[in-house]
């Protein structure tokens, strides 16, 4: 995610902390690099030069004090300024209206208005708010069928429309429902064309006021960047929008959109898209993306899917069997992927931590890391209990079964006995107390990947 972004912005960062003070010059060289930076992420024009004249202003006023470097100085006003650019912290969604609050989501086609439809009423269910789903996308064939059918796999509620009724008319039908079922809200997904056209806008307009939203919502794809920005103004010129939210956010290593989006529009990100998967929508922290972006990481972002998603129970006879250095088998290890992927797997964790670490890590791809740790869970699985209690027991002959059964080579079972017994060993270190001994074992890599 905004990975071309963060390299360049590293870079600069690495010239500017070596300065022994701030002058104007070595402020002019650092921001011209960072307006580089800016441009080539597609940053709107008018946003780079509001930024870069707004991080000059603060680092020329700027009183540096003796406990911090003119470098890290300098680093904590792009931060700020990121934050304040990118909007308001995690702007909320507005529910103070009589039920059921209708929330209206705008886009166009391919913007992944439907799944974010989904995703969104998945995260309100978890707050215990009853989510009624409503499509009014006549036009885009099976676009009814695809909402009933993601609906339905979350098991919340959705409307049963048609292609045959009028988009006023479901508007109208979906709510006398929802009033008569005591829906909380009403989620209403509507059609996107391929571009802005007079038969969109009007069709729009009108759901608009025959629904009476408490949230009109814009779906932009990020990957779009300047033009993900031209069409979220064009749509605040036409309805009264009061967020946006970005989607197919990891797929875009520019930033462009990010840092763009709020300052144009003048309404809050209130969502990003982070996933394909039914949980890869998160509410939007400008402080942590800006983190992000500068290389940092989102560690409090980490801790809280960690919360949600890690089973305590697990967790904590884990740490048991660490702290006596015994017991600690392959089922153990096959329980660490499965809570890794309940966090979203590898790319959704890296995606989090800091660039240094990652750095540290042997530049880990994450597909190949996911694709790894699925392969080490195949073999664990065709394993009996006794082998993953006892890998000692693993010879020749079952080396050979189990590569079978999980569809690998011997070499591929070989390699994961070695990592795990390397990682006994580690964990026996741990227990005695040799943090450093296990930090040197780990030599930069992240435990089950090649």
């Amino acid at each position: 995610m905004l990975e071309n972004l963060t390299d360049r912005l590293q870079s600069v960062i690495k010239t500017i902390r070596g300065q022994a003070r701030f002058t104007e010059e070595n402020i002019s060289d650092a921001m011209r690099e960072v307006r580089i930076a800016l441009i080539e992420a597609d940053v709107a024009l008018p946003v780079v030069k509001y930024f870069i004249d707004r991080v000059k202003e603060k680092a020329i006023g700027a009183e540096v004090l003796k406990s911090v470097s003119p470098g890290q100085a300098i680093i904590k006003i792009v931060q700020d300024e990121l934050t304040d650019l990118m909007g308001e912290q995690n702007a909320q969604l507005d529910f103070s209206t009589k039920p059921p609050a209708i929330i209206l989501l705008a886009g166009l086609q391919g913007s992944g208005k439907t799944t974010t439809a989904g995703k969104l009423a998945k995260i309100l269910k978890e707050q215990k708010k009853k989510v009624l789903l409503v499509s009014a996308d006549i036009y885009r064939p099976a676009a009814i069928d695809q909402l009933k059918t993601l609906a339905e796999s979350l098991s919340i509620d959705c409307f049963d429309s048609s292609p045959k009724d009028k988009p006023n008319t479901i508007a109208t039908a979906s709510m006398a429902y929802a009033k008569k079922q005591f829906f909380d809200v009403i989620i209403f997904d509507t059609a996107g064309r391929l571009g802005i056209d007079e038969a969109m806008m009007k069709e729009i307009k009108q759901l608009h006021k025959t629904l009476t939203p408490i949230e009109t919502l814009f779906v932009v794809d990020a990957m779009q960047g300047q033009d993900a920005v031209n069409t979220a103004k064009a749509f605040g010129d036409a309805l009264p929008l009061t967020g946006i939210i970005l989607t197919k956010l990891d797929g875009d290593s520019r930033g462009g959109a990010a840092l763009s989006v709020r300052h144009i529009t003048g309404q809050p990100i209130k969502f990003i898209g982070v996933s394909e998967k039914t949980n890869g929508l998160e509410p939007f922290y400008p402080d942590r993306m800006a983190s992000r972006i500068l290389g940092m990481g989102d560690i409090v972002g980490l801790v809280e899917e960690a919360q949600k998603n890690v089973d305590i129970k697990e967790a904590e006879k884990l740490a048991n069997k660490v702290k006596s250095g015994k017991n600690f088998d392959l089922d153990d290890f096959k329980n660490q992927i499965a809570q890794m992927k309940k966090m979203g797997g590898m790319g959704a964790m890296m995606d989090k931590m800091p660039k240094q670490l990652m750095n540290a890590a042997n530049n880990v791809d994450p597909e190949e890391g996911n694709k790894s740790l699925n392969q080490t869970e195949a073999i664990i699985n065709s394993m009996t209990r006794l082998e993953r209690q006892k890998p000692e027991l693993i010879k020749a002959k079952r080396k050979m079964r189990i590569a079978n059964g999980s569809g690998v080579q011997v070499q591929d079972v070989n390699r994961l006995l070695k990592q795990f017994e390397e990682m006994q060993k580690m964990m026996k270190m741990f227990s005695k107390g040799g943090i450093g001994k296990l930090m040197r074992g780990l030599g930069g890599r992240l435990p089950g990947i090649r």
